[in-house]
């Protein structure tokens, strides 16, 4: 049996991923079997782990049941919000906003929040604005993306007050550049328009998630909501037939591995990898090929 660190799968030269490895992988080291060389790796999952990762679906009908999240946190540099995110995610935003050179045209006005932050929130909406506007724009308390400390909210600093609920984030200037280099960072505006029925929130420009490469560009390229995806990968069974989509030099294959109430042993064949549970009832995991 290998040693747990080997859970960080890196490029020969010793480069991450594309898209990063998440502390994530680091913590469930301990729960992994890892067997073979760095390109054959055997992993035993449990059902539980299906709660933990960068691709976790978190929305009305399945809650965040994860601890880990706040142990990962960093807060965000200069940021008068007190904004904190998980440090890999905040690492790619500052490296979009920098790309684009944001400077202070846009803030970070949330990040992640508590389950106690969640629910004052929540009830303030609620005493404010009514249930239908609480109910469109804010998440049930366990419900919301926010718990990850993978979603933020963005505003155009243009001078203007900004609403914290509702902050401005339009789809041109500034804003508009953040969006055509979002899905490359690993970025997805969480919450479309007309996808209601779908993600159970109203449109949200201000929303974006992060789940990393080769995910947001395959969500751009198809327009699937994050709901939607997670649908379209349950036809695409890892080891059988999953879903490729070139990156660059490399062939990324993405599949779903389900779980039951016994663990899954599974043997990935590829010197970079990633396993995240869907927090429903399996795993996604994402390998990446030279051709």
């Amino acid at each position: 049996m290998t040693g747990p660190t080997q859970i960080l799968r890196t490029t020969a030269a010793g480069r991450p991923h594309p898209g990063g490895t998440h502390h994530f992988e680091a913590e469930w080291a301990a729960s992994f079997t890892l067997d073979g060389p760095p390109e054959r790796t055997t992993l035993v999952l449990t059902g539980d782990q299906v709660h933990v990762g960068p691709l976790i679906l978190v929305n009305q009908s399945h809650g965040f049941q994860s601890d880990r999240a706040e142990a990962g946190l960093t807060a965000l540099a200069a940021n008068p919000y007190g904004v904190r995110l998980d440090r890999h995610y905040a690492t790619v935003l500052a490296a979009l906003l920098d790309q684009i050179g944001a400077g202070d045209q846009i803030l970070a006005v949330s990040g992640w929040r508590s389950q106690a932050e969640q629910t004052a929130l929540y009830a303030g909406s609620l005493a404010e604005h009514g249930e239908e506007f609480t109910v469109s724009y804010v998440a049930r308390p366990g419900h919301s993306e926010h718990h990850t400390g993978l979603a933020v909210d963005l505003a155009l600093n243009d001078g203007r007050p900004i609403d914290e609920i509702r902050p401005d984030f339009p789809y041109d200037g500034i804003c508009g550049r953040f969006r055509v280099e979002a899905a490359r960072f690993g970025l997805i505006e969480r919450y479309p328009a007309a996808k209601r029925h779908l993600t159970g929130i109203a449109h949200e420009p201000w929303h974006f998630r992060y789940v990393g490469a080769p995910h947001a560009e395959i969500m751009a390229a198809t327009g699937d909501t994050f709901e939607e995806y997670h649908q379209r990968l349950r036809r695409h069974p890892w080891g059988r037939r999953p879903l490729r989509h070139r990156l660059g030099p490399e062939l990324v294959e993405v599949g779903y591995l389900p779980t039951g109430a016994e663990p899954v042993t599974v043997t990935i064949e590829a010197e970079r990898w990633q396993v995240s549970g869907d927090n429903v009832d399996g795993f996604i995991i994402t390998a990446w090929r030279r051709p």
